[in-house]
């Protein structure tokens, strides 16, 4: 399995706010690395989904508890120590931080500016 980027899809609702549409500012800057550094597409799966929980898609991977996005589940490759969690057989990286480093360490991007 190669590394799995999911991100949430933007405009989506949150009943706790009626009638207003969203996106997640932590996906939205992985999208912006996506699309600046293009080498990424060739070399990791990127999934978007929707907004609501349960997140099949995820929860399947790492387990129900761990369904916060962004979330990397990483590739079988991929060394020890990367990670930030393990479930169901799979390690995978939280938080939007940790992802970009990951991704710089594992696939040769420029590490943000601090």
């Amino acid at each position: 399995m190669r590394d799995r980027l999911f991100l949430l899809k933007p405009g989506f609702e949150d009943p706790a706010f009626p009638g207003q549409r969203f996106y997640c500012w932590h996906c939205a800057l992985l999208e912006g690395v996506l699309g600046s550094f293009p080498q990424l597409a060739a070399a990791i799966d990127v999934e978007r989904i929707a907004w609501p929980r349960p997140r099949r898609e995820v929860a399947e991977l790492i387990g129900g508890e761990n369904q916060s996005l962004p979330v990397l589940v990483l590739g079988d490759d991929a060394e020890a120590g990367l990670e930030t969690g393990r479930a169901n057989g799979h390690r995978f990286v939280e938080g939007k931080d940790a992802i970009l480093r990951v991704l710089s360490l594992r696939h040769g991007i420029p590490e943000p500016h601090p």
